[in-house]
């Protein structure tokens, strides 16, 4: 290889790049204090973003169908404003629904509980007065227990101290609570405010992202990387659509089968299981443990009659409407959909399933097409050998 200057400088930048990640690793300890603290700064910030990109479907199409006849200069003000506002009214209205649709039969359900509970009392000691009256035995195994030996005063000072030390784990359990929920008031209004700002302005960042890349790099980097965040872009917008839409389809497959077989709360859990449905593959399971107490405190036969029918339709969403739909919307085979959620499940939980599929559906696409471009270069090459052979002969 020659050295020269165009080489040297690779060779350098190579030599940093080493030394960067060998002393990142030796104090691994410390770079993670450092990715936690940037982390906890950005964090609103970081939100807002995603809050932005997925409030950005909805705003799109709102602009583009709903306000398309907006077309004089003073209406193009008003579009934009317009359109974001419609769009945070459209994902309220959903939450709300799901809250107004949940909450109050939930409520509900919780004091019909209450209500039982005395009479599961009442039931349990008629029960333990008849187990006494037939087993003396029993009677008699207690009655040689020896209560008189348990110092009730070292008890009674035990559960005193328990109850000061509580109190002040109470007391401390409390503020920190407070401080929580005013740090996420404040993080989740900036969060608001960076979202609407980054809706607002989206065409201007872009631009100025572009113009940051091409001055600090080369035009070949530069076209990759806005090809690059094209494909991911696409590959995310059509995630999250896929993954509403596979949720609408699942909750109203629950609506109409437990209508047709008779089970109580058809709306109420079609409803909370479209909703749970939004994070994948496992998501449901949340929405049929709430149905599952729902249902079985008003028949528990039918409880277990709606998990049978839980199991079937979800081997159903999930072997068969959730890899297509949602494998379809990315363009990713259906195998790699559901290794994608077991992997990013196991790395990063919840969080790591809603992220792994667009991502690893953007690596497959660069990864097809760079494959599709080396093989189509292969047969000019192997006719270039061919060709240099026969020459040599």
């Amino acid at each position: 290889m020659d050295l020269n200057r165009e080489n040297m400088k690779k060779i350098r930048s190579l030599i940093i790049f080493t030394a960067i990640v060998c002393l990142a690793v030796m104090k691994i300890d410390v770079v993670m204090k450092g990715i936690f603290f940037t982390f906890g700064i950005l964090k609103p910030f970081i939100y807002g973003a995603v809050l932005a990109f997925v409030l950005n479907i909805p705003m799109s199409a709102i602009e583009n169908h709903l306000l398309k006849g907006m077309k004089s200069p003073k209406m193009q003000k008003v579009k934009r404003p317009a359109s974001i506002f419609l769009a945070f009214l459209s994902v309220i209205f959903v939450i709300v629904l799901v809250i107004v649709t949940v909450i109050p039969q939930l409520i509900k359900t919780m004091v019909e509980l209450g209500n039982e509970i005395p009479l599961f009392f009442v039931e349990a000691q008629a029960w333990l007065e008849q187990l006494f009256a037939s087993q003396p035995e029993f009677v008699a195994l207690l009655e040689e227990f020896n209560f008189e030996s348990i110092n009730w005063d070292s008890m009674l000072k035990g559960i005193v101290n328990f109850m000061k030390n509580g109190l002040g784990s109470v007391v401390t359990s409390t503020v920190i609570v407070a401080s929580t929920i005013i740090g996420g008031v404040v993080n989740l209004f900036v969060s608001l405010i960076f979202a609407f700002y980054v809706l607002a302005q989206k065409e201007r960042l872009g631009n100025q992202a572009k113009r940051i890349i091409r001055a600090y790099f080369s035009a070949r980097v530069y076209e990759r990387t806005l090809e690059i965040v094209s494909i991911a872009d696409k590959n995310f917008t059509n995630f999250i659509t896929g993954q509403c839409m596979e949720a609408v389809i699942l909750g109203s497959m629950f609506v109409v089968a437990m209508a047709v077989f008779r089970f109580p709360y058809a709306l109420l859990v079609g409803v909370l299981i479209a909703f749970t449905a939004l994070i994948p593959i496992v998501g449901a399971f949340i929405g049929c443990f709430v149905g599952t107490f729902l249902i079985m405190v008003d028949d528990p036969v039918k409880a277990l009659w709606f998990l049978l029918l839980f199991i079937v339709l979800q081997q159903i969403e999930g072997n068969l409407i959730y890899p297509h739909v949602v494998g379809n919307s990315v363009g990713l085979p259906s195998i790699w959909v559901l290794a994608a959620v077991a992997v990013g499940g196991s790395l990063m939980g919840v969080s790591g399933m809603l992220i792994f599929i667009p991502i690893v559906s953007t690596i497959y696409s660069l990864l097809r097409e760079d494959v599709n471009m080396k093989n189509s270069r292969k047969p000019e090459k192997l006719e270039k050998n061919q060709k240099m052979k026969n020459l040599k002969k």
